[in-house]
């Protein structure tokens, strides 16, 4: 496991590098460097439960302000608009979409990193 949090921190240390042209930068640094950080200390078996916990909450949260970007996405016919023309945003839908996916993807690794501190010895 220490190999794939590793791994995991590099993805989302290259995610938080390409937010640098983003429109909201800031924020999504943070959020994909908080991931970087909690994979990091996963790989050394350390785990704060009540980081993990809020950050779960909070893109849970966050991912639910996104829904109705993500179902205009799922409602239009074609679905590559997501990733084509170079990534350009062309309707806020993209973006939200995008931003949804992202969030999925944290919300899942915290979800397997809470239930990996069960079986860890708890920190802080």
């Amino acid at each position: 496991m220490k190999v794939v949090n590793l791994v995991l921190a590099v993805m989302f240390l290259l995610f938080a590098f390409v937010q640098i042209n983003d429109p909201d930068p800031l924020l999504w640094i943070l959020i994909y460097g908080a991931m970087a950080a909690v994979c990091v200390m996963a790989a050394f078996r350390y785990f704060i439960k009540p980081l993990l916990w809020v950050l779960l909450a909070g893109f849970i949260v966050y991912m639910a302000i996104l829904i109705p970007g993500m179902q205009e996405w799922m409602a239009q016919p074609d679905k590559g608009v997501l990733f084509d023309e170079g990534m350009k945003m062309q309707h806020l839908y993209i973006e939200e979409s995008r931003e949804f996916l992202g969030l999925l993807i944290c919300v899942i690794v915290l979800i397997l990193q809470v239930v990996r501190s069960r079986k860890a010895t708890i920190a802080a």
